[in-house]
């Protein structure tokens, strides 16, 4: 079992800056790729950004793009999400997600996640 935990997540102004880590631990696969969603209040929960093993590999949405940056530390079990110029719209509660495998392609990247941590709540006022 693996255990995902999200941190950092809060309340901030438009146009601000968050740092989103997720922490895994348990019987993690040997090698996996990470993710983080959002689920909007009201609304559906979606892909924000994905990122392979290696690290080589990332996928971010068309929204974020630009914004928000993804990346991991293999050593730490710990994946990031930089989020930068932050808008009202961007207001969710935001998971991370792991699955193994080394890679992630273009039909892959969205799917699949097995593990979720419990979610942190960023809100982002105008």
């Amino acid at each position: 079992q693996v255990q995902l935990v999200e941190s950092g997540g809060g309340l901030v102004q438009a146009g601000g800056s968050l740092r989103l880590s997720c922490a895994a631990s348990g019987r993690t696969f040997r090698s996996y790729a990470m993710g983080w969603f959002r689920q909007p209040p009201g609304k559906e929960r979606e892909f924000v950004a994905a990122i392979s093993w290696s690290g080589g590999s990332t996928y971010y949405a068309d929204s974020v793009k630009g914004r928000f940056s993804i990346s991991r530390d293999k050593a730490k079990n710990t994946a990031y999400l930089q989020m930068n110029i932050l808008k009202p719209e961007d207001t969710a509660v935001y998971y991370c997600a792991s699955k193994g495998g080394q890679y992630l392609t273009t039909s892959s990247y969205y799917t699949g996640y097995n593990y979720w941590g419990q979610g942190t709540q960023v809100t982002v006022s105008s």
